[in-house]
Parts: structure tokens; C-alpha cells; sequence
């Protein structure tokens, strides 16, 4: 039995020292063997003149391609003229201007693309010219972002790798090497601190804090290839994207033709574009922290229907947190507390409905759902009384039961006593 034990160490070690041993040289060795393929790679890693943004994980290279499939040229010839001849279909760097066509002769190619990924869109570079990018590099301005800008040129990975530069947790941070630049930004007369403000909003605090990757970063709003910044009349649709209700309310509402006659960015007026906070109810009604206030004025009827709405909801909340005070009052008494917590579910669903419905601005349709949930709450605020007033009287009962008892124990003592005197 140790002799067997003693054969399987001895084995086990001599297979961790062949193979455990021999991974970190196979990864040491990978770049070597891609170079032993490419001898353009080859030469330049010699001379240490490998571009400074080149990643071994780059997606062409794990397609197969070599520098020659982008630049041209021979990568099997270790002669530079050779590898480097117009013959051969050399073409060298892209100029900045170039770019997006040079990248274009894959990616615009859907019958090339569908071999590697069919899923991949090949309108990119049409959509690059109708972005501003585009626009300001057709016309030689050689500051803005162009493909190598956004991907890189020799890294490229994979959109879903977390170390992409176009990963969703990364995009802000790749679109802030531009838009962060003040001297930049200045330029063009545009603010140099979207990430700075996206950062403490809503959204900013979800993906980058929370990494909630459902959150929408820069090219959720703005687009991917054909980025701009969303005109009048798509702002609602932009946010409608992932807040439907408020824009199919807001839409239908006489607010939105009020907004396009004064040319006002839907959405944006009211909760701003990079610097979006959690909304609160402080932003309806009259008070100081009111966006009604801000195009109403007391005495038009816009001021009064801000201030009933407000008013409304916080009688809904305060009506609430009254049913929800006896809810969590009936289950510290150990009562039956079950159905409450289901009606107060629903009565909860009716003031975020309440607060989604203000985008209508119709007093009367907002005032039939806080109605409805007023009398949910109701239910369960009665619903919780009664499940305490059953609580105090099963224990009045149990008192009066155990008082009963006690003046039975005590007759019953004082029987005993008294035929116990008449027996002595």
C-alpha cells in the first residue's frame, strides 16, 4: 500500500514539473510564435519598433490576420524591399483622413465580414460621415475622433472583454480623452466636463459605482458610429428608449407642443442632459426646488396644477406611511400580517404610477390614479386596525380570563383553609 501511495507522488510530481511549469513559458513564448508567422511583426520587434498600442489579444490577430491584411505588403518575405513593395500591395499607415475607409475596406464589405462575425453591421463608416466626427474630418479638421481614436489601432478587443476600450464601463472614460480636454473642447466652444457631471448622476452613479451594466453610458444617447448629439425633436425619443410611459405620456400631453413651439429639449428641460439626478417629488409643485416654477408663475393655471399635483402625492405619501405605521405595528404584535403587506405592494405600484402620470400634466387623469390608490391604501390601513383592535382584545380577554382565575385560585384557597379549621 505506501509503495502504490509512493508511485502516485512521484508521478503527480513529475507532471506538475512538465506541465505546470511549462504554461508560464508557453504564454512568455506566445508573442514569439505569432512573430515566427509574421514577418513584419518579426522585423519590427528586433528594431523595438512594435506600435506602443499593440496588444497580442488584438481580434485580428486571433482571426488570423497579419499586419500585411491591413497594411499590404509580403509578411512571408524577411527581405524589406520585398515585404514592403507596392508590388506587393504595400500601403503603409492610413492618414488621419484615411482612416475610416481604410478600416472600411473589411468592415464595409459584408460578404468579407460575414466570414469572421455575421452579426457585425457594415454600415459603420457610412454612419461615421453623418456623425460631427465624421463631418469635421471630411473637411481636414485632423483634431476629432476617427476609428483608432475610439478602438485603437493595433488592441483591438473584443467589445464584451472588460480590458476593451469600448467595454460599457469604459466608454465614458474613452469618450473623456476628447470631451475632457478643455484646450480641446474650448475649440469648438463645447464643455469640457460631461464625465465630471455624468459621473454624479443617476446614471453616472449606477454604471461606474453600482457597475450596473444596464445603465446607459455616452453612446447609449448619443449613437455609436454615427454620434451626435440628439436634436430637439429626439431627446423624448432618445430617453424613451428606456423610459417609455414617461415619453408616450409626455407625447400625447399638450406640454410637448409647448415645448417644440419654444424649442425646448423635451426631457433635458426639466432633468438636464449629463448631470441627471434622481428625481424627486420636490421637482413638481410651487416650492423652491420646483421645475414648474421655472416657466410658471402664480395666478396661470400651469402654477395651480404644479401645486395640486404635489399636493396630492404627498397626501397619497403621508396616507402610505400611515398604513405602512400599522403594517409594521401588526407584525411586531404577531399578527397576521400577510394580506397587508399584498395590499401595500399594490398601493406602492400606485404612487410610482402617481409620479410617472405627472408627464400628462392633466390634473384629471393623475387625480383618477391617485384616488385609486388612496383607497388601496385605505383598505390596508383598515385591514392593519383591525389586526391590532383583535390584538388588544384577545389580550383584554386574556386578562380578564386570568383575573376570573385568579379569584377562583384564591376562593378555592380560602375554601380549603376554612374546612381545614373546621376539621382541626
Amino acid at each position: 500500500m505506501r509503495k502504490r501511495f509512493f508511485y502516485l507522488l512521484a508521478g503527480s510530481l513529475t507532471i506538475f514539473l512538465l506541465y505546470g511549469t511549462a504554461e508560464p513559458e508557453k504564454k512568455e513564448n506566445k508573442l514569439k510564435q505569432t512573430v515566427k508567422k509574421d514577418h513584419c511583426l518579426s522585423c519590427h520587434t528586433e528594431i523595438d519598433n512594435v506600435p506602443k498600442d499593440f496588444n497580442e489579444n488584438d481580434v485580428h490577430r486571433h482571426a488570423n490576420l497579419t499586419c500585411a491584411s491591413c497594411h499590404g505588403g509580403d509578411p512571408n518575405s524577411d527581405d524589406q524591399d520585398v515585404a514592403m513593395s507596392k508590388s506587393k500591395g504595400f500601403v503603409g499607415a492610413p492618414s488621419k483622413k484615411e482612416i475610416p475607409q481604410f478600416c472600411g475596406k473589411c468592415h464595409s464589405n459584408i460578404n468579407y465580414m460575414r466570414t469572421y462575425q455575421p452579426r457585425i453591421a457594415t454600415d459603420q463608416v457610412s454612419q461615421y460621415y453623418t456623425s460631427m466626427h465624421g463631418k469635421k474630418l471630411q473637411e481636414g479638421d485632423q483634431n476629432v475622433a476617427d476609428c483608432s481614436s475610439c478602438h485603437t489601432a493595433h488592441g483591438i478587443i473584443a467589445v464584451k472583454d472588460p480590458r476593451s476600450t469600448v467595454y460599457k464601463l469604459n466608454i465614458p472614460g474613452t469618450c473623456n480623452k476628447c470631451h475632457g480636454n478643455h484646450e480641446l473642447m474650448r475649440k469648438y466652444n463645447l464643455p469640457s466636463n460631461p464625465l465630471e457631471e455624468y459621473s454624479k448622476s443617476v446614471h453616472g452613479i449606477a454604471l461606474l459605482k453600482n457597475q450596473d451594466l444596464g445603465a446607459p453610458a455616452c453612446n447609449d444617447c448619443h449613437g455609436n458610429h454615427g454620434a451626435q448629439p440628439p436634436g430637439v425633436a429626439s431627446v423624448s425619443h432618445v430617453c424613451g428608449t428606456c423610459h417609455a410611459s414617461n415619453m408616450d405620456y409626455f407625447s400625447q400631453s399638450p406640454m410637448a407642443k409647448a415645448f417644440q413651439e419654444k424649442n425646448f429639449h423635451g426631457c433635458e428641460q426639466c432633468h438636464s442632459n449629463h448631470l441627471i439626478l434622481k428625481p424627486n417629488d420636490e421637482m413638481i409643485g410651487v416650492g423652491k426646488d420646483s421645475k414648474c416654477i421655472e416657466c410658471h408663475s402664480e395666478g396661470d393655471a400651469g402654477y395651480s396644477i404644479a401645486k395640486y399635483i404635489y399636493t396630492s402625492i404627498s397626501n397619497l405619501k403621508r396616507g402610505y406611511a400611515a398604513a405602512d405605521a400599522k403594517y409594521q405595528e401588526v407584525k411586531q404584535k404577531g399578527m397576521n400580517d400577510i394580506d397587508i403587506g399584498f395590499v401595500l405592494q399594490d398601493a406602492k405600484q400606485y404612487i410610482i404610477q402617481s409620479r410617472t402620470m405627472i408627464h400628462t400634466f392633466d390634473s384629471t387623469k393623475i387625480a383618477g390614479k391617485l384616488a385609486e390608490g388612496m383607497g388601496i391604501i385605505n383598505r390596508a390601513s383598515v385591514m392593519g386596525q383591525k389586526e391590532i383592535d383583535e390584538y388588544y382584545t384577545r389580550r383584554n380577554g386574556f386578562a380578564a380570563a386570568t383575573l376570573v382565575f385568579l379569584v377562583f385560585v384564591v376562593a378555592l384557597y380560602f375554601k380549603i383553609k376554612d374546612k381545614e379549621k373546621k376539621k382541626s
